[in-house]
């Protein structure tokens, strides 16, 4: 199955496409490497087509933003955006760390999961690049409308790589990541007036929603190579939207200092004078959560509640 065929949405095939087909995520990658017998040359062959598809000039997206039309709030939206994205290299740079780790551990007892792990950390270098647009377009914006500029102590900060752990934990964080910027990118695209910079926030919440697409297609293929658990993957869940859960970002009343890495989505702020706007749209994010866990798991729950419940049991089975 594949969805709208252009720059501003995702495409996803359940089955390896053609040659003659738009490029897709293949979001049954176990069913492909081994029924299919797909090789990792042709796994990253789709991986490239779908990248070309969907690349997009920064130059040309900053080009068609009218910076005397932009509001304070406005610039606002880009200063928050900008920081945020800062921190997402670190994240990239660990996922092709651990998936490289875990492609070895594999290899001799799963060649399949090992397939797996290497076709994520080589997915990776798109992902990278992809938030590197992100990262220059809104950081660049935010200069050139006179916003506070980012010190270089700052700018190291907020690449601290994130601390490992089991690899379909970290795969479910990052697609419940990547579903928090989109979701806020779309909000953020309702209060702005330019059409330029609202393309710009559209185009960027289109690519996130792309990498949540990518990250449930390799993290489904872990749990249904039964190697992997759907319990950690609710585990995570569970994390973001318990009872004053991550999920909520910024609004929460006491949000955790890691010491470890950065997450700006937890720590938004406005300048003196502004709207209070925090697009949080935590229902929205919640109900994303819950798909990306029935694609993930073939487990379906609808409420915070549910989800708690279907943890607890899955943990004491």
């Amino acid at each position: 199955m594949t969805v709208e065929a252009d720059h501003g949405t995702v495409l996803v095939t359940q089955r390896p496409a053609g040659p003659d087909a738009p490029p897709a995520i293949i979001t049954d990658l176990f069913g492909a490497l081994t029924r299919h017998g797909l090789s990792l040359v042709d796994v990253t062959w789709e991986q490239q087509r779908l990248h070309e598809f969907r690349r997009w000039s920064v130059l040309d997206m900053l080009a068609a933003v009218d910076l005397d039309r932009l509001t304070p709030l406005d610039r606002t939206l880009v200063w928050n955006a900008g920081r945020a994205e800062l921190t997402t290299k670190p994240g990239a740079d660990r996922l092709e760390r651990q998936a490289d780790a875990e492609c070895r551990r594999w290899q001799d007892s799963n060649p399949t999961v090992s397939a797996i792990m290497q076709a994520c950390g080589t997915w990776s270098r798109y992902w990278n690049e992809e938030e590197a647009h992100h990262e220059t377009a809104f950081n660049r914006l935010a200069q050139l409308t006179g916003m506070a500029p980012i010190p270089d102590e700052t700018f190291i900060e907020f690449r601290q790589v994130f601390p490992d752990d089991d690899m379909l934990r970290t795969l479910m964080l990052l697609a419940i990541s990547e579903i928090t910027a989109a979701v806020n990118y779309g909000q953020c695209q309702q209060v702005i007036d330019d059409p330029g910079l609202r393309r710009l926030f559209k185009q960027v919440a289109a690519d996130e929603i792309q990498h949540r697409n990518y990250f449930v297609s390799f993290a489904k293929a872990l749990v249904d190579s039964g190697e992997y658990q759907a319990k950690d993957a609710f585990a995570v869940a569970h994390l973001f939207l318990r009872e004053d859960g991550e999920i909520l970002g910024s609004s929460r009343d006491q949000v955790e200092n890691r010491g470890t890495h950065v997450n700006w989505w937890d720590r938004l702020e406005r300048k003196a004078g502004e709207d209070d706007f925090r697009p949080e749209a935590v229902e929205k994010k919640q109900q994303l959560v819950f798909g990306a866990l029935k694609k993930i798991t073939g487990i379906e729950v609808h409420s915070r509640e549910e989800l708690e419940d279907t943890w607890m049991d899955l943990v004491g089975g």
